[in-house]
């Protein structure tokens, strides 16, 4: 890739070809209020279905920047293809990104090429590994706003995603982590500080989004303290170079059921 090389600050890092191939799986990203599917997740699979993992780990350092860079142009051509009419959601390291107006430029030539709007394209990013550099993050999210783009602060009270990044960053969205979520219809502790998410967030005016719903009762708890941005098992697993079936039928009936 050399799309960078033309904006000042290039650094080289994401020119090449990588030495494996991948491809990606779409998970949905519901809101029960509105009985829709608002957004789909871009996860990176191997070429025939195989494990994030089965790519993930041959991810040197060397690589990093070219496969963040991949990753993007992928998605984008294949949510295109697929005819996506909603939000597609991917996922960066913060640490493969050199520069934010260098850096994009690849996923910027691939929008335009395909005719993707940019205020449809949603960035992820977690600490997995602490970004020692807040400021440079700071940096990255500013520059997409400017651009168009939304962000999103994925796996929230887990690892690195904790409370302190959010005294000076500003995401859109606020992804909590599947081990707060997990059997919160009858964890009165999860419950607790699901509210106490809910709140902040409502607070900073970021949207939350569930992760890792996997039962009716943990989505209809969720729905009732006004959690209605959902994603998980319970609704679609990630499906390799697809979209999910029509879910628009059980979406309102669950949205029924929690007006109950």
């Amino acid at each position: 890739m050399k799309h960078c090389a033309r904006v000042e600050g290039h650094c080289g890092r994401c020119e090449g070809d990588l030495p494996f191939a991948f491809t990606m799986a779409f998970q949905p990203i519901i809101d029960l209020a509105a009985a829709e599917v608002t957004t789909y997740e871009a996860l990176v699979r191997g070429p025939n279905g195989e494990s994030a993992w089965s790519v993930l780990s041959r991810v040197t350092g060397e690589l990093l920047y070219r496969f963040d860079q991949a990753c993007r142009v992928r998605a984008i051509e294949m949510a295109s293809a697929l005819e996506m009419q909603e939000r597609l959601s991917i996922n960066f390291l913060p640490n493969a990104v050199y520069e934010p107006e260098a850096c994009i430029q690849a996923t910027l030539e691939v929008s335009r090429r395909v005719g993707w709007p940019t205020d449809r394209l949603v960035f992820e990013f977690t600490e997995t590994e602490r970004v020692t550099d807040q400021g440079h993050l700071k940096r990255i999210i500013d520059s997409y706003r400017m651009m168009g783009f939304s962000t999103a602060l994925d796996d929230f009270g887990n690892g690195y995603a904790n409370l302190d990044l959010l005294t000076e960053l500003e995401p859109d969205k606020l992804k909590v982590d599947r081990q707060l979520v997990m059997g919160c219809d009858q964890d009165r502790r999860r419950q607790a500080l699901l509210r106490a998410v809910h709140g902040l967030a409502r607070e900073l005016e970021i949207d939350v989004i569930a992760e890792g719903v996997e039962t009716r009762e943990e989505a209809l708890w969720l729905a009732r303290v006004g959690i209605t941005h959902q994603q998980g098992y319970f609704y679609a697993r990630p499906a390799v170079a697809a979209l999910a079936d029509d879910l628009v039928p059980r979406l309102r009936e669950l949205q029924r059921a929690a007006r109950e």
